[in-house]
């Protein structure tokens, strides 16, 4: 693997703030941050394995009582709140004319419009922290030009238009590529927000997508009770999945190692990554991933991810392969695993594991496929 820089690994080392690398990171609010002299507050980067230069992150801080630097970018950047409540403010080009505030507090989730000038600005005594996930290695890999990205003075009209409900939550949520979509610039708590059936992707397991501020940069929340686990799956790498309720474990392996990669003597290559609330992992492109919940409720999980059957933009790289998508078999051209194709070892390993902390199972009984 090469170890030149990309221009965006570049960026980040003269960004002076600490980078933290992994397939995961056990809780993201207690990472370690230093002063950040761009944004005002402090803060760390996050490089995942699985992000591979399609997504960006960062956990941030802001002071208590302050606020951070104002913030202008050609990149796309979604907000989750970790800790704290306060308010941003938003406006397009240099005129404050219309510029428009909404508050947020713990659980909230918000899309800042591409190149739209932004202030965040905490409402407590304490520090506040969030999680930033963007396309900043995109942009800045494409475009190598960091001052232009900081400073171009092009309005994205058709993105924001200064409109005072913009960041007003919707019940707006349609039926499309496989899942309910809702389409809301601000999400007040997603830790409560409703989920849609999904029983394709699991037993029991519920997932609504969303669109936020017009922007191929996506996600959805998954939620699925005590007791049970996911079905595997893969798709283009950049993903990334933030906890938000329960705890578990997450099982990663490359297609090369089998759709039963225990049974297939591939065991050793399977990656376990424990989660709990505030933990995040990135599954590489092409890897089988599947998400198993030993907590005592029902876990809940954020995605941010690009934008391939459902959502309004689509990316293209994620649609191209993610084939049929990731609620068809793989027998009919998609990318999960069905139960009764899994390795019988992963039950097994699960059954075990809920045992120990008297967890029960609640996974139906299913007979495994002769393949």
């Amino acid at each position: 693997m090469s170890k030149r820089e990309t221009s965006y690994e570049a960026w980040l080392r003269d960004e002076g703030i600490p980078i933290v690398e992994g397939y995961g990171v056990e809780d993201v609010s207690e990472l370690p941050r230093k002063p950040w002299a761009r944004t005002g507050g402090q803060g760390a980067y996050i490089q995942l394995k699985g992000m591979e230069g399609f997504t960006g992150m960062y956990v941030g801080e802001i002071p208590a009582g302050g606020a951070l630097n104002i913030e202008r970018h050609l990149y796309e950047k979604i907000i989750y709140i970790l800790h704290g409540f306060g308010a941003t403010e938003v406006w397009a080009g240099d005129s404050q004319k219309k510029k428009i505030q909404f508050e947020w507090q713990q659980g909230s989730l918000f899309a800042v419009p591409l190149n739209c000038a932004h202030r965040m600005i905490n409402g407590s005594r304490e520090p506040a922290i969030f999680l930033a996930v963007t396309s900043a290695p995109l942009m800045i890999d494409l475009l190598h030009d960091i001052p232009f990205v900081f400073g171009c003075d092009h309005t994205f009209d058709e993105r924001f238009d200064g409109r005072a409900d913009y960041f007003v939550p919707t019940s707006n949520r349609q039926f499309q590529g496989g899942f309910f979509n809702w389409e809301s610039n601000f999400i007040a708590d997603a830790r409560g927000a409703l989920v849609d059936p999904s029983e394709a992707k699991g037993y029991g397991v519920r997932i609504t997508s969303f669109d936020m501020g017009g922007s191929t940069l996506v996600g959805h929340l998954a939620e699925w009770p005590l007791g049970r686990y996911h079905k595997a799956h893969y798709h283009t790498g950049g993903a990334i999945l933030l906890i938000l309720r329960s705890e578990g474990y997450t099982l990663m392996w490359p297609q090369e190692a089998g759709i039963r990669p225990y049974k297939s003597g591939n065991g050793d290559q399977v990656i376990k990554v424990n989660w709990r609330e505030g933990s995040v992992f990135s599954p590489p492109t092409g890897w089988f991933h599947q998400h198993f919940n030993t907590g005592m409720e029902k876990a809940r999980q954020l995605a941010f991810r690009y934008s391939s059957q459902s959502g309004k933009y689509l990316f293209g790289v994620w649609k191209a392969i993610n084939k049929e998508g990731v609620r068809t078999s793989i027998g009919e051209g998609g990318t999960l695993i069905e139960y009764e194709d899994e390795d019988p070892q992963i039950r097994k390993d699960f059954e075990t594991a809920i045992n120990k902390v008297a967890v029960p199972m609640e996974m139906p009984v299913f007979q495994y496929a002769e393949l």
